[in-house]
C-alpha cells in the first residue's frame, strides 16, 4: 500500500512537471511572438538612420558631421518623448484588450494620434529654428548652416515617428504585431536601396539621403493604415469617430507622465 502510494505521488510529480513545462513553453512563445517583431521594428527604425548617415559620410565630412549632431541632439529629444508618449496607448490598449472592451482600443489609438500630433507641432519649431539655436551653442557656421537643413528633412519623420509607435503599441496589445515586423523589415531593405539610387547613383546629396529616409519610413505607415483601415482588425477598429476627442485629459495625463518619464 505504501509502494503504491508513493507510486501515485511519483506519477503527479511527473503530471505537474509536464504540465509545468508545457506552460514555461506556451509562454514562451507568446512572449517571442510579442517580442521579435517589436525587436525587429525598433531595430530597423535605428537602422534606416544608421543606413542615412553612412551615405552621408561618402558625401562629405561635413555632412556627415551635420547630421550626427543632428540626430543626436533633435532626433534623440523629440523620439525620446514620443516613444514615452506612445506607451501611454500600449497601457490602455492592453487594458482595454485584458477587460474584453475591443472596441475602445481603436478610440484610444485615435486619442493618441490626436494627442502625439499636438505635441510633435509644438516640437517642431525646434527643427524650424535649429540654425540659430545651434550657432547659440556654439557650433560652427558651416555645420550649423547643413544641420540647419537637415532638421527641415526630418520634419516628416517625426511624424512618422508618432504613427509607428502607437500602431505597434496598438497592435502589440493584440497580438498583431507581426505584420510591423514585415513591413518595417521591407522599410529597411527598401531604404537602402534607394539610399544607394539616390546618393550613389543619382548624385542628390543631402535631399537624396533624406529623402529615401522619409520614403521609406512612409510606406511603412502607409502599409500598417491599409492592414488597420483594410479589414484586419475587425474587433478593434471601428472607424473613425467622435468618441476620441471625449475624456481625452486622462489619455494627456498619462501620455505627458510616460514621455517625462521616458525622456
Amino acid at each position: 500500500m505504501g509502494s503504491g502510494l508513493e507510486d501515485r505521488l511519483l506519477e503527479l510529480e511527473e503530471h505537474e512537471g509536464g504540465n509545468l513545462r508545457r506552460r514555461i513553453w506556451d509562454e514562451t512563445k507568446i512572449t517571442w511572438r510579442i517580442a521579435f517583431p517589436s525587436i525587429i521594428s525598433r531595430v530597423t527604425s535605428y537602422g534606416i538612420i544608421i543606413v542615412t548617415q553612412s551615405f552621408l559620410g561618402h558625401v562629405s565630412e561635413l555632412d556627415l558631421a551635420a547630421f550626427a549632431l543632428v540626430q543626436n541632439i533633435f532626433l534623440r529629444f523629440v523620439n525620446g518623448i514620443l516613444l514615452g508618449m506612445s506607451s501611454a496607448t500600449e497601457t490602455l490598449c492592453g487594458q482595454a484588450f485584458g477587460a474584453g472592451h475591443y472596441h475602445m482600443m481603436g478610440i484610444y489609438l485615435q486619442r493618441s494620434w490626436i494627442v502625439d500630433v499636438v505635441t510633435a507641432t509644438v516640437m517642431l519649431p525646434v527643427f524650424i529654428f535649429a540654425k540659430p539655436i545651434l550657432n547659440l551653442l556654439g557650433q560652427e557656421k558651416d555645420i550649423a548652416e547643413v544641420g540647419g537643413k537637415i532638421c527641415l528633412w526630418f520634419i516628416p519623420f517625426v511624424y512618422y515617428f508618432v504613427f509607428s509607435f502607437t500602431i505597434q503599441m496598438y497592435l502589440q496589445a493584440q497580438l498583431k504585431n507581426m505584420i510591423v515586423g514585415w513591413l518595417s523589415t521591407v522599410s529597411f531593405v527598401l531604404h537602402v536601396l534607394l539610399s544607394w539610387i539616390f546618393v550613389t547613383k543619382l548624385g542628390l546629396g543631402i535631399a537624396g539621403a533624406m529623402g529615401a529616409l522619409n520614403l521609406s519610413g512612409w510606406l511603412m505607415i502607409v502599409g500598417l493604415f491599409v492592414y488597420i483601415f483594410g479589414g484586419w482588425c475587425p474587433d478593434t477598429w471601428k472607424g473613425f469617430t467622435k468618441a476620441a476627442f471625449v475624456d481625452i485629459f486622462p489619455v494627456i495625463k498619462l501620455s505627458i507622465s510616460s514621455g517625462v518619464m521616458l525622456w
